[in-house]
């Protein structure tokens, strides 16, 4: 089981020697990856680097960049080192960002978020894969190729939250990234969509990997309240608020701990003892998850770090994993 469960960096640090002791609980308890978002307090890349000279080189998982921060080459030059130096095979997932976040970098958000995903992959997969590329896109132009070099795979990733961008992962990508989504949702409307693209396209189904919140059941704690702080960001951006309401899960921006409600009442959370956790990532398999990546984030900003690997050390030896 633990072989398809992932632990999400529940903070971001400034120093690789904070992230190291989730680097080496993935290490000795055969997690698959640790995963790390985009942050503009650190470059993801180079802390993950610096956990492997320190001896703690595993998987890892970016999920994800924001495009509007790198140019595709740039994106394929250091998931291509982060690999070399890890000798892990990597996930190198990338999104389009908030448009808001997408006008400040860019001046004006893209026009087509859809086109501006597939122009990027087509040139980071085809760089990754030893392609010559020549792309004049839209959004992104590129002509070349990358010097070979020995490294172990990288997949390449996409961020997503609706149908129109599962199509295109589908189409582009070695894997599918949600954030929130329950289960259910990521069945009935993810997983078609994804078909549906790779069909088109005629290549394989996308992996797919789902960040699911955490916040076990102890002494002292509202999980309503840890889950609501870590996803607060989140149930605040319009494209977020737009899946969750597909997905049947009301979003009140005036009361966050309602919308963590609506969301583990569907299933898109995890809080419990260690068996009820269990049965939550169960569920995500079953709906068609390949790899649930734990995300402690409000436990760690309400409690710290610790919190957390007591929380993970627990779920994963009572269930065995």
């Amino acid at each position: 089981m633990s072989r398809s469960v992932s632990v999400l960096l529940p903070m971001v640090p400034t120093r690789a020697e904070h992230a190291a002791p989730f680097a080496a609980f993935v290490q000795w308890r055969g997690a698959r990856a640790l995963w790390h978002g985009q942050a503009l307090l650190n470059e993801q890349h180079q802390i993950l680097a610096q956990l492997t000279g320190m001896g703690l080189g595993v998987p890892f998982g970016i999920g994800v960049s924001l495009m509007p921060l790198r140019h595709p080459v740039q994106a394929a030059i250091e998931a291509r080192t982060l690999a070399a130096a890890s000798g892990h095979p990597i996930t190198a997932g990338f999104g389009p960002g908030a448009r808001a976040l997408q006008a400040m970098v860019l001046g004006e958000p893209y026009k087509s978020p859809l086109t501006a995903c597939r122009e990027y992959l087509n040139i980071v997969r085809g760089l990754l894969d030893g392609d010559e590329v020549d792309q004049r896109g839209s959004y992104f132009s590129y002509a070349g190729a990358l010097p070979p070099a020995p490294a172990p795979p990288v997949r390449v990733g996409l961020g997503v939250l609706r149908p129109g961008m599962a199509r295109i992962a589908g189409e582009a990508a070695d894997v599918a990234i949600t954030w929130l989504t329950p289960p259910a949702y990521v069945r009935d409307v993810i997983v078609p969509a994804l078909r549906e693209g790779a069909e088109a396209a005629g290549r394989p189904v996308p992996r797919v990997v789902s960040v699911v919140p955490m916040a076990a059941a102890a002494d002292g704690r509202n999980p309503l309240t840890a889950l609501a702080t870590g996803s607060s960001s989140h149930f605040g951006a319009p494209h977020y608020r737009d899946m969750l309401t597909r997905a049947g899960v009301r979003v009140d921006p005036e009361d966050l701990a309602a919308t963590a409600a609506g969301l583990l009442a569907a299933g898109g959370a995890l809080t419990g003892d260690a068996a009820e956790m269990a049965a939550g990532v169960a569920a995500y398999h079953a709906a068609g998850v390949d790899e649930v990546v734990l995300n402690n984030v409000g436990v760690a900003m309400l409690e710290g770090p610790r919190a957390v690997l007591r929380d993970l050390e627990a779920l994963f030896t009572e269930n065995g994993w």
